[in-house]
């Protein structure tokens, strides 16, 4: 029998002239999903007396030899008939409490039923690292071990490895090594430390698992205002506690004072003052914003947000606003009054880069009330901010797609700015979960609104609110459609000038850049103005080749060729693989051939920013892409620099093109929109037209007009020419077509089974096998086992297989876990729900 609540109370029939009373029955056992590999199933362990555990709880549990971390899913109110109660053992501790609510929890298992995962793993990914924790088991020396002189007649009562043990812990200081790290140094180990155990030299125990815990600092608080018996320092410090309101950071009133901790102490020992540790929470640094009030609405506006602060119920709404039309106010003004009411809000965006310029936004408007969460911060960071969540306090919380599973107790908004993004969608690791679908889920779940906003709606977006064939209709149940068409003080959008550098090359420039970019990057200094260039590549060549044989550096991990990073003068030339990091100094010469004539081909990031500093000295450059921003804060640093006039032109890849708002960008140039076009991925058309439309957007935002230079080989190409007219309408009605007619989404749906081996022969077996137990199913389409588009990355084969059917009905689908069971040990498996790359 199943118990949700710790106890129940029994009502007892009431012996004759006796009054009835209620007995308190008490639940002994509790069923835990454990944090460990492999394993899936519910454990069953006993309740300790003086423990109070609730269901959604965080434990720390013993499970083999280890102290794991464990989620309290249920009570019995007897053990499994096939368990003995002796063998039942107890919880150790509670990690956190409360952890998940009711709707919280029938999230995460919708979760783990949609993208066939097991639910530890979304509960993993939900949690902030170290929650979850694991024990692991260490051997020490005990007094005996540590006096022990191994060169002195140990050989007559040890054995070799034993000695090689008690050697190794002798070298440490503390005598103290983990299992594993002393079996990866002695080979059999296991016999040495068991001798030594036996001998009364080491003992072994069990290290509990190292969770994030609250960062203490001290404070010093003043308890008496009598200062007869104080020297003049002293008096100093009692002073400046004085002002300070009676309490102060020990480290603050030390610097304030310039005093030593033994003035403070003898202040201690005087009783005039207490010192002690309090928790301090770790937040994300970010400058001091000036206070910023509501703007003027335009007349769509105003209606848009009007519609928002009407709804109090489940609703899904598409904001579709051109660039520049406001959708960032149109937040602001729709959360206010959520946060009078003592309801939070959360706002996803697509990239971390984008964080800090929308937090600063929010900040400004909201102060302190503002929480930022993603992976870039440290675990502490991560772990606190969880924490202060959990407060009730009204908030703002801003984070990436992992931000969805924030805890916020009394939630009243969510939005998903550029929805259409598809870094939305998680690839690896499992659960592959699309941050837009989860948050409609959550939305319904909580009864609140969900804003999807972009200036470039996904399909699946659009149709979800399309009426008949036509335009998007405003009244369909659960779902609005709200426009915001034009640009804030009616500025137009930026004129989009194609260039056909097919022409260009015909008149004799050989130059990465058209003879119109270069007109408008010269005008640049002269205009005071600045600009942006769009690559879709970064570091310096795409590949290099040999020019007398024809030899292509490639990877010896992938199946992908080697791209050239220039790192600085004078250094070694580089090459680097963009899949799994393998470096590699440039050769002097090919090594297929021995020729010295060795070419690098196509542009990134770095060598567009070489042809610039050649080309036009005068103009200051700065390069926004992966390579430059891996350090923390890097993102606000260089946007920063950009917006202080410290550049003429930001120079970098998709990042650009993710609402980042520059008003004093004036030019954007797109150096090569076909590097985008051509890709073998039905998504490709769509990716395109949002990637330079967005691109283009970030152009004339502020006073001065905007100019938009696309290069391309294929001017006449559909995508290209909707992208120079702004014509989503067409490109929507174009595209649909064709993903109809040949049952793609959103009309149709995929699962993709992503299979990877070091092994090629199994992988590819094992993938012919999967899809021969397919054969036999009906209502969905097989298409392959076929190999990957790059078959090999970081030395695993990688296969594929996608499922293909209606999106208005789900077929008989295979048992996932006979699939799985159809995979030896050594191919990896990965169901891939609704998946957006499936190159």
């Amino acid at each position: 029998m199943y118990i949700q609540d710790v106890s129940l109370s029994s009502l007892l029939v009431a012996e004759p002239e006796q009054s009835y009373y209620s007995q308190t029955i008490s639940y002994r056992w509790i069923e835990v999903l454990v944090d460990c590999p492999g394993s899936s199933d519910l454990f069953t362990y006993k309740l300790p007396e003086q423990l109070e555990i609730k269901p959604g709880d965080i434990l720390t549990v013993p499970f083999g030899t280890q102290q794991v971390g464990a989620i309290a899913i249920r009570f019995l109110s007897q053990p499994p008939a096939d368990l003995a109660t002796e063998k039942i053992r107890e919880v150790e501790d509670v990690v956190s409490r409360g952890f998940f609510p009711s709707t919280y929890w029938e999230l995460l298992n919708r979760i783990a039923a949609y993208y066939y995962t097991p639910l530890i793993q979304v509960i993993r990914i939900a949690l902030p690292p170290g929650l979850l924790g694991r024990s692991q088991r260490r051997l020490r020396l005990t007094t005996l071990g540590k006096n022990q002189d191994v060169s002195i007649n140990t050989a007559v009562f040890m054995s070799p490895i034993a000695q090689q043990v008690l050697e190794l812990l002798q070298k440490t200081p503390t005598g103290d090594y983990s299992y594993h790290y002393i079996q990866q140094k002695i080979k059999s180990a296991y016999r040495g430390t068991r001798e030594l155990i036996r001998l009364g030299l080491a003992e072994n125990y069990l290290e509990p698992p190292r969770l994030n815990q609250p960062k203490l600092q001290k404070a010093v608080t003043l308890l008496d205002n009598n200062d007869r018996d104080l020297t003049l320092r002293q008096k100093e410090i009692v002073e400046v506690l004085k002002r300070q309101g009676g309490e102060l950071w020990q480290n603050e009133l030390l610097q304030t004072c310039s005093a030593s901790t033994s003035i403070l102490k003898a202040l201690e020992q005087k009783g005039y003052v207490v010192i002690e540790d309090r928790e301090i929470l770790r937040r994300e640094q970010s400058p001091l914003m000036a206070g910023d009030q509501a703007k003027s609405l335009t007349a769509a506006q105003t209606n848009a947000l009007e519609t928002i602060k009407s709804l109090n119920e489940f609703t899904q709404i598409l904001l579709h606003g051109v660039t520049g039309s406001g959708k960032t106010e149109v937040y602001l003004q729709a959360i206010a009054p959520l946060l009078k009411q003592g309801k939070s809000a959360l706002v996803l965006v697509p990239e971390i880069g984008l964080t800090p310029q929308l937090t600063d936004r929010f900040r400004a408007r909201f102060g302190n009330k503002v929480q930022v969460y993603h992976s870039a911060l440290s675990d502490g960071e991560r772990y606190d901010t969880w924490r202060q969540m959990f407060t009730g306090e009204p908030q703002v919380v801003i984070g990436t797609r992992s931000a969805i599973f924030s805890p916020l107790p009394n939630l009243g908004l969510i939005i998903l700015d550029e929805e259409h993004d598809s870094s939305f969608k998680q690839d690896a690791p499992i659960p592959t979960y699309h941050a837009r679908t989860v948050a409609q889920w959550r939305a319904e779940l909580e009864n609140c609104p969900l804003i999807l906003g972009s200036a470039t709606p996904s399909l699946e977006s659009w149709v979800s609110v399309k009426a008949e064939n036509t335009s998007p209709s405003p009244h369909q149940p659960n779902h609005q459609y709200l426009s915001l068409p034009e640009r804030i003080n009616s500025r137009p959008l930026p004129p989009v000038e194609i260039i056909d550098m097919r022409r260009e090359l015909q008149a004799g420039n050989r130059s990465i850049f058209s003879r119109s970019l270069q007109e408008a990057l010269e005008e640049l200094k002269e205009r005071k103005q600045q600009g942006i260039l769009f690559i879709h590549r970064r570091g310096h060549s795409t590949f290099v080749s040999c020019r007398s044989c024809g030899y292509v550096l490639e990877c010896p991990n992938c199946d992908v060729s080697l791209a050239y990073h220039h790192v600085e003068a004078g250094a070694p030339e580089l090459l680097r693989c963009h899949y799994c990091n393998y470096g590699r100094s440039h050769p002097p010469h090919c090594p297929e051939c021995s020729s010295p004539y060795l070419k690098f081909f196509g542009s990134g990031t770095q060598r567009v920013a070489q042809e610039l500093n050649k080309q036009f000295p005068h103009l200051k450059l700065i390069r926004f892409d992966s390579d430059t921003t891996r350090n923390k804060g890097a993102h606000r640093n260089l946007l920063t620099q950009f917006a202080n006039g410290e550049a003429d032109l930001l120079i970098g890849t998709q990042m650009l093109t993710k609402g980042l708002d520059l008003p004093q960008v004036t030019l954007v140039g797109v150096v090569a929109a076909d590097g985008l076009l051509h890709l073998s991925d039905y998504r490709a058309n769509e990716r395109t037209f949002q990637t330079l439309t967005q691109v283009a957007g970030r152009a004339g935002r502020g006073e001065d007009p905007g100019r938009v230079i696309i290069q391309t080989y294929t001017p006449e190409h559909p995508v290209i020419e909707a992208v120079k007219t702004h014509d989503y309408q067409s490109f929507c009605n174009a595209e649909l077509e064709q993903r109809e007619a040949l049952n793609y989404p959103p009309y149709g749906r995929l699962i993709l089974l992503r299979l990877s081996s070091l092994d090629p022969i199994q992988v590819q077996n094992t993938a012919q096998i999967i899809a021969t137990n397919f054969s036999d199913q009906e209502g969905f389409e097989i298409l392959g086992p076929a190999p990957a588009s790059i078959l090999r990355v970081a030395n695993r084969y990688r296969w594929q297989i996608l499922l293909k059917f209606t999106a208005d009905a789900l077929p008989n689908l295979p048992d996932w876990g006979e699939i799985r069971a159809l995979c030896p040990t050594s191919v990896g498996l990965t169901i891939d729900v609704d998946p957006i790359n499936i190159m």
